[in-house]
């Protein structure tokens, strides 16, 4: 299983069903969503990786501008086929047919959020998500 997020400017642009359609259609399984918008202490917390870097308080500002939709997704290798799915952070490198190519608008503005590893995606789960909010596998 891995997270996704479906950030605030395809949410708010109102690109999330196809964004949703587009993952279901990838063979994803929805096993828990919320939608929710982030105060700045959780986008802090989230993104406490990237504390450091030139653009994080960026990040925080966007992520905190508007609601998003919080993923549980399931797949036999949920974390690299999703990245494979979502496509390059840059819209402008990713394949042609991946979600950001078709819902992003910018390297900073770029539809989606994956997990890039499964320890990743195991905290960053647990951070949206407790387990009585997930559906079991079938």
């Amino acid at each position: 299983m891995t997270l996704a997020i479906i950030k605030p400017d395809a949410f708010g642009s109102g690109k999330a069903g196809r964004v949703l359609a587009a993952l279901e259609d990838a063979g994803f399984r929805i096993r828990g969503s919320r939608v929710l918008r982030l105060r700045r202490a959780g986008a802090e917390a989230f993104y406490a990786v990237h504390r450091e870097r030139p653009f994080f308080g960026a990040l925080v500002e966007f992520m905190t501008s508007g609601p998003c939709m919080a993923l549980a997704l399931e797949h036999d290798r949920a974390v690299p086929y999703l990245r494979e799915v979502i496509g390059a952070t840059d819209p402008a490198e990713a394949a042609p047919g991946t979600v950001r190519a078709l819902y992003a608008e910018s390297k900073e503005r770029n539809a989606i959020h994956g997990s890039d590893s499964d320890e990743n995606a195991r905290a960053e789960l647990g951070f949206f998500f407790g387990q009585v909010d997930l559906i079991e596998s079938a």
